[in-house]
């Protein structure tokens, strides 16, 4: 069985191995009971969203993690995957500078990326 910190490592490589640009990766458990980790990253197009989707839900389901969860829209410029302790969400540029993440958790802790968001 995977660990959180396992499971957003796989998410991070998947992301990076199909190009995701500006991953950030919060850990929110001392803010949030809705995950341990908030992996956030930035797709160039809807194509893009799906392709990072399809590639963090293939390389955890190899590693024995299933999705619980799947929301959003590729026509609305996000989609969230939430594997229970980790929840994935990739925007569209301006969606992401719309909603903010990085600010709404800005308690979080930060683990990676998004340096230019502050």
């Amino acid at each position: 069985m995977l660990t959180p910190d396992n499971i957003s490592e796989l998410a991070v490589k998947a992301l990076e191995d199909k190009k995701a640009v500006d991953i950030t990766v919060l850990r929110t458990t001392k803010v949030t009971v809705l995950a341990d980790y908030f992996v956030i990253c930035t797709a160039n197009s809807t194509t893009h969203m799906k392709t990072l989707s399809d590639e963090v839900e293939k390389v955890l389901k190899e590693s024995g993690e299933a999705p619980l969860h799947r929301e959003g829209r590729r026509v609305g410029g996000w989609l969230l995957v939430d594997f229970g302790c980790v929840v994935v969400h990739i925007f569209l540029k301006e969606t992401r500078e719309f909603y903010t993440l990085e600010r709404l958790w800005a308690d979080a802790e930060k683990i990676m990326g998004g340096e230019d968001e502050q």
